[in-house]
């Protein structure tokens, strides 16, 4: 059984029937349940596909091992892990 064609929505240029149907393709393959393709400024054709149900796990090194959680952690790992300093990504377009 093959899954449900995608909707896909052309933003930016002219798909060609043949361009439609590899984008429709790589989205049902990628199991997508729609697809939005753009011309990115080089030319390009940037693909954003909505996957549902995609579940995503945070890995992060700490003291030395990669760790999905802290439940393991006794209190003076998690003392050391909240003791660290949190960086964040500034906003570039000022």
């Amino acid at each position: 059984m093959t899954a449900p064609a995608p909707k896909v929505t052309i933003s930016g240029f002219v798909a060609s029937p043949a361009e439609y149907a590899a984008i429709r393709e790589r989205a049902r393959s990628r199991g997508a349940t729609s697809a939005v393709a753009r011309l990115a400024p080089d030319g390009q054709i940037d693909l954003e596909l909505h996957i549902p149900g995609a579940r995503f796990d945070r890995i992060r090194r700490i003291t030395g091992y990669l760790v999905g959680t802290l439940d393991r952690f006794n209190d003076a790992k998690r003392a050391e892990e909240n003791d660290r300093v949190k960086h964040s990504i500034q906003n570039a377009s000022r």
